[in-house]
């Protein structure tokens, strides 16, 4: 058994709980073959303004993460595949995408997880997002957004947590499905699909499911040609890596998904699921 998880965050992340050193070290003991460090680069709310809770959140230390991430990536050769990476949180603001493009350039990323946490310059993980919204407007603006970031004018590997929107949402019925927003649904997914990127099933949906997006979607992207996904626990702490891989490699298998997909400076490596 060949076991993966390529979204996952340290205390080199704003909200990450164990150090990187303890999260790999982790990751080891459970005997994961690939294992994906995906630090929130959080360039969405440094051009947008964006705050949490009324403050703003602290941008990575780029050099420092970058350097420990490779020294790392070296020890652990040969036992381990551990892949750098970052979670670019996308915005449409020209700020936030010269500064992921100069973090390419400049770091040279095994990966990248491309992400949208906020809209308009609210993160919907907070109450403020969803003020005055009906479901339907606050849904569709962040799916709208979701379709948008498929064109990002950076390289990325990854499209995450397909209904993070759902996460924090303060509706009765919190769940996104397909059903809700068929024909964004669809743009979204043809568009992994044509672009050749990879979509991920995410398995901290934090109550709005068993995993993000759901099998009602992830049945769709199947049946529009989508093959490659890729599995997250986005864990952030050492506690929760893997967490929920079983429920989803079951769920991908009765889909008819051959395996996951792990991408690996630019590669696409299937490992099959077991």
């Amino acid at each position: 058994m060949q076991l993966t998880d390529v979204h996952t965050h340290s205390t080199f992340s704003a909200d990450g709980r164990s150090p990187l050193s303890g999260m790999i070290t982790r990751a080891a003991e459970l005997g994961v073959a690939w294992y994906g460090v995906s630090e929130h680069f959080d360039y969405d709310y440094l051009a947008d303004g964006v705050l949490a809770e009324g403050k703003a959140v602290p941008m990575i230390d780029a050099d420092a993460y970058f350097s420990e991430a490779r020294r790392l990536q070296k020890a652990y050769a040969g036992s381990m595949r551990v892949l750098v990476g970052g979670e670019f949180g996308y915005t449409g603001n020209p700020r936030a995408h010269a500064l992921y493009a100069q973090t390419i350039a400049r770091f040279r990323p095994d990966f990248v997880v491309n992400s949208v946490h906020s809209v308009n310059g609210k993160d919907a993980w907070y109450g403020e997002y969803f003020a005055g919204k009906t479901r339907g407007k606050a849904y569709r603006d962040y799916l709208e957004k979701v379709l948008e970031s498929l064109d990002a004018p950076y390289r990325y590997d990854i499209v995450a947590h397909i209904g993070y929107v759902s996460r924090c949402a303060p509706y009765a019925d919190n769940l996104l499905r397909y059903r809700d927003f068929p024909d964004l649904f669809d743009a979204i997914l043809s568009g992994i699909v044509a672009r050749n990127k990879i979509l991920e099933v995410n398995s901290s949906a934090r109550g709005a499911g068993d995993f993000l997006p759901g099998r009602d979607i992830l049945e769709r992207y199947f049946a529009l040609g989508g093959r490659e996904v890729s599995f997250a626990s986005d864990a952030h702490e050492a506690g929760d890596i893997l967490r929920g891989r079983t429920l989803i490699a079951n769920t991908l298998k009765e889909i008819g998904f051959a395996g996951v997909t792990v991408p690996d400076r630019g590669r696409h490596i299937l490992v099959p699921i077991d």
